[in-house]
């Protein structure tokens, strides 16, 4: 099989032609759509990870943050990583409890605001040195959560990676004195840890960041909790390694048993995956709008872009893209550099793997103006990640496919009356 025939296979599996047509007919493209039997099986897959003495899994809403999907993790057993104040007030709205959201930010409010959030019951995790100040000073004698930097990562590129010395998030571990010293200052129990490096795969990496973090678990005999954070990769694209999680898993349950045996601390295992769950539970549903060449290249202009998946022009990242024809004339394949429908040359679809300076051609069906087209892989950082109103293009709708196959529109497509909402014109500039 091809690497077009599986792409091909993998879009009629994750949507049938008459499903995508009564979508674009009825919401109209772009559109985000989801699925809820994939959705489901994801989250079931993470909540039988391993674990030795006990396991918490929390939802890294920032891939997605629709509230139809959060009520749904949440529903099946799922708790909350958020990583904005906003997030945990959006996960709030969506009827999670706060005892079950954990707050791990670049920002944290400060004062009355971060008091009302301990308050709550929200778990605030100290990403810094200054954070950890400022919970002291609103909570002194709690229990708290540190993020440390452990010095290592495995992000696909340094724009994912969430764990080397090129990244601000969580304490450097070699300011571990420091933050006992402010513990210690402001009375506060540290009683949960928390470490991510990024994105990946490899259960040998789990392994020894398992190791690793464990073994800073020991400066802190308060911790009973340990967070590896998430970033299990998935595979996007034909021949791309999805993470197996009972191999991750067991790695990691060998390590907290070794861990006990060595110090009898039976610890208590959280992670936060995103992608994994969302990924390939979605797609982005798209029309071809025209095609154009040059001297060098044919051009599939289509009605969707970087204002739905940033992502793409971002990292150089790859999504599966399928035609769907509108009719059902043969059809020879052809090579097209597909662009989005924003006023801006780096609005590629299909830039160089991991280079979104250049663009390359991917061999698909032959395709016309009208046809359909789905992008895979775009249930995670699409829709919360967008550059949505770039061009003033309104934000495009989301559906679900529930397990009976009914459609369920679950964000509509904004109006452009609501981009305009917010702005206001001094009376001088009104005629």
């Amino acid at each position: 099989m091809t690497s077009e025939q599986a792409r091909e296979s993998t879009a009629k599996q994750f949507i049938d032609k008459e499903t995508a047509i009564c979508i674009a007919e009825n919401i109209g493209t772009p559109v985000y759509v989801y699925r809820e039997d994939l959705l489901r099986a994801n989250a079931q897959a993470v909540l039988n990870f391993p674990n030795a003495f006990g396991f918490t899994p929390r939802y890294a809403m920032k891939a997605n943050s629709n509230g139809t999907i959060l009520r749904l993790f949440n529903q099946m057993g799922l708790q909350i990583d958020a990583s904005s104040h906003y997030e945990v007030m959006r996960a709030m709205m969506a009827g999670i409890p706060a005892e079950q959201i954990q707050l791990t930010a670049q920002l944290i409010p400060r004062g009355k605001k971060l008091e009302e959030l301990i308050t709550m019951g929200v778990r605030i995790n100290a990403c810094s040195l200054s954070q950890l100040e400022d919970i002291g000073k609103v909570t002194p004698g709690s229990e708290i959560s540190v993020r440390i930097n452990p010095g290592t990562g495995s992000g696909h590129c340094n724009r994912t990676n969430t764990g080397h010395e090129r990244s601000s998030f969580g304490i450097w571990y070699d300011l571990v004195p420091k933050i006992k010293e402010i513990a210690g200052r402001y009375g506060l129990r540290i009683s949960r840890m928390h470490t991510h490096i990024g994105s990946g795969s490899d259960p040998q990496i789990w392994k020894d960041v398992a190791k690793l973090s464990l073994g800073w678990a020991t400066e802190f005999p308060d911790v009973q909790t340990l967070n590896l954070g998430g970033g299990f990769k998935v595979g996007r694209m034909p021949g791309e390694k999805t993470t197996d999680l009972q191999d991750c898993g067991q790695t990691i349950r060998d390590e907290f048993i070794d861990f006990y045996q060595s110090t009898g601390r039976q610890l208590h295992l959280e992670i936060e995956p995103g992608t994994y769950l969302v990924a390939n539970a979605g797609a982005v549903l798209s029309r071809v709008e025209d095609v154009v060449s040059t001297d060098i290249w044919d051009f599939l202009k289509i009605d969707t872009g970087m204002t739905e998946l940033t992502r793409i022009s971002m990292y150089g990242a790859q999504h599966p893209i399928t035609i769907i024809p509108k009719d059902n004339s043969p059809r020879r394949q052809a090579d097209y550099i597909v662009v989005g429908k924003c006023c801006e040359t780096g609005d590629t679809m299909t830039p160089e793997p991991g280079n979104p300076e250049e663009s390359v051609s991917r061999n698909m069906l032959q395709a016309r103006r009208g046809d359909l087209v789905i992008i895979g892989g775009a249930g995670a950082y699409c829709a919360s990640m967008s550059t949505k109103n770039y061009n003033s293009f309104p934000e495009a709708p989301e559906v679900l496919i529930g397990v009976d196959g009914k459609v369920d529109l679950i964000r509509e497509r904004e109006e452009l009356s609501e981009l305009l909402r917010h702005e206001k014109v001094p009376e001088r500039f009104i005629r």
